[in-house]
């Protein structure tokens, strides 16, 4: 796989050629899922889940982040690489900035951080200092305290209105991807078409220029529960490779995520 940049992902939005993306969180299956060609890889705060087996996000570290950013950029040196910015690690521009410089010299090429509007400055800052960003809005799961669980976000008038703002004033702000995590199809969609910046999607439909899963959750090894957003692709296909290949052939040809995948 050649080396991914941003400029791939703003090209592929252009032509409409949807991409798969995953999150990873060491070297072997960084390695795995460059081999089978998926673009962008996460290293997520959900490894507080997925590999401590904490019941959310909120422990996990910038040290920790660093140190799984480095073992996946080891194994996959041309993804584009996105690294989480953990709860309370942006909480004033400066701040973020100490620490989105640990998670890029440790391998990102760009940092994801959850938020809305109230982001904006700190979006800037970042940028103006070199450092790229996603910004992920709907279910942000550093809010779970906030929100009550896990719960779907945007399903009302106001809250989907706001959320579009969000998402035009956090790309006026210099944010180069938006992700969307459990929203309505219909809304995941308009965001889409009204910012020029790629979005990923996870819970969204289909609509989303890109689409990302939980690792774990593609291989039905999670621990807990299967999202109502995921599917696992290893039961169909009995190998991981296969399962990562089938993965990125039905994001890109529109057939994953389907209905049965998809909040309305």
């Amino acid at each position: 796989m050649k080396k991914i940049t941003i400029t791939d992902l703003i090209t592929w939005k252009q032509q409409g050629q949807k991409f798969a993306s995953l999150t990873a969180y060491d070297a072997s299956f960084a390695q795995l899922f460059e081999q089978q060609d998926v673009p962008v890889l996460l290293v997520g705060d959900s490894l507080g889940m997925v590999l401590q087996g904490k019941s959310d996000t909120l422990s996990v570290s910038v040290a920790e982040l660093a140190y799984h950013t480095r073992c996946v950029r080891a194994g996959s040196p041309n993804s584009l690489l996105m690294a989480d910015m953990p709860f309370m690690s942006c909480t004033t521009p400066e701040q973020a900035c100490t620490n989105a410089a640990e998670l890029m010299k440790a391998g990102a090429n760009m940092v994801k951080i959850e938020g809305g509007a109230w982001l904006a400055e700190t979006v800037k800052m970042l940028t103006e200092r070199a450092v790229p960003v996603c910004v992920h809005l709907g279910l942000t799961p550093q809010s779970v305290n906030i929100f009550g669980g896990f719960r779907v976000q945007g399903r009302d008038d106001e809250k989907a209105e706001q959320m579009v703002a969000d998402a035009v004033a956090l790309e006026q702000a210099g944010a180069q991807i938006i992700l969307l995590e459990c929203v309505p199809a219909s809304l995941a969609k308009r965001i889409t078409d009204t910012v020029s910046v790629p979005v990923i999607g996870i819970g969204a439909g289909s609509d989303t220029d890109g689409q990302i899963l939980v690792m774990h959750d593609m291989l039905g090894v999670s621990a807990n529960y299967m999202p109502k957003f995921s599917k696992n692709y290893l039961a169909e296909t009995g190998d991981a490779r296969e399962a990562v290949a089938k993965y990125v052939q039905e994001v890109a040809n529109g057939e994953f995520p389907g209905p049965a995948h998809t909040f309305k």
